[in-house]
């Protein structure tokens, strides 16, 4: 079992539409969020003044995920931000990452950059609009002591920042190692496979981490040929941004990346093409163990 953490939220406007700041006991990082309506009241606070990185945040349709992020650093954030609000039109939402105690130099800061911008690359969630890697060769203008202080301020960033409804950086990355024959209930989920297909056919591989349910790289997906849903939408989607590219084989798709789905029916409809109930249609690898029995199984031992 994971350790737990207590992640306190502040609503300094009184609503989670206003300015919101995060923290965790015992982290020095500091975290504000707010949206592009109320920067002002961001630059009001004496943190947005501190060194420190900050992700702005777009919706986009036509993105990877439905969203834009630009990453970026500064000696004093507010003025960065203050030019980008003439300069850059497709973010709605900022997020600002600095140190309750100014510790972060621009050394530090130059380092998260860089390491902020290839974890969003990574996840694959959204397009992110920075047209480089951030600062090269940050690793070797810090001591090891900081790397490795500035690897665990990354660490927490990643547990904040999901609360905060920023998932840009959640990674989707597969399991460590598979599991041989039935997994039992109350596994970690992030080692159990499930799969996807007719017949006792496998198209593809999925698992579920952190109540995400995700479809791995090198799955197939079948073309739609069902009825017109929203899920024929969502696979369009897929396709026109790159996420599933043809294979050889005619109406068959193949998965170029991770994809992290909102249900496990979204998953499976976009995989056999058609619309279906995720919770019946996905199995353990190896087992006729449907997800539904797999997720009753977990109850139940509880």
């Amino acid at each position: 079992m994971r350790e737990g953490k207590s992640v306190r939220l502040f609503l300094a406007e009184g609503s989670m539409g206003g300015l919101v700041t995060a923290e965790i006991m015992n982290w020095t990082g500091h975290v504000l969020a707010v949206q592009r309506s109320g920067l002002s009241e961001l630059l009001k606070r004496s943190e947005s003044n501190r060194t420190g990185v900050y992700v702005l945040i777009g919706e986009d349709p036509d993105s990877v995920g439905g969203q834009k992020v630009y990453i970026g650093e500064g000696d004093d954030v507010s003025r960065r931000l203050k030019d980008h609000e003439g300069k850059k039109e497709f973010w709605d939402r900022v997020v600002v990452l600095t140190s309750k105690d100014s510790n972060l130099t621009k050394a530090h800061v130059r380092f998260l950059e860089a390491k902020l911008i290839e974890m969003a690359r990574g996840a694959n969630r959204s397009e992110v609009t920075n047209g480089n890697n951030g600062t090269t060769g940050t690793e070797g203008l810090l001591p090891e002591a900081d790397r490795s202080d500035m690897q665990y301020y990354l660490s927490q960033a990643q547990i904040v920042l999901p609360v905060l409804q920023v998932n840009v950086f959640r990674s989707t990355a597969a399991p460590a190692a598979p599991f041989t024959g039935e997994p039992s209930a109350l596994d970690d989920a992030s080692q159990v496979v499930f799969v996807a297909g007719l017949k006792g056919e496998q198209w593809a591989l999925a698992h579920e981490v952190d109540g995400e349910f995700t479809v791995l790289e090198g799955s197939r997906a079948k073309l739609w040929s069902g009825t017109t849903t929203s899920y024929m939408a969502l696979q369009q989607k897929l396709i026109n941004d790159g996420t599933l590219r043809p294979d050889a084989e005619p109406n068959w798709l193949i998965f170029t990346h991770d994809q992290v789905f909102t249900s496990a029916s979204a998953a499976s409809a976009t995989v056999l093409g058609r619309n279906s109930n995720g919770k019946l249609e996905w199995k353990l690898k190896g087992t006729s163990t449907t997800y539904a029995q797999w997720l009753a199984k977990q109850a139940e031992a509880v």
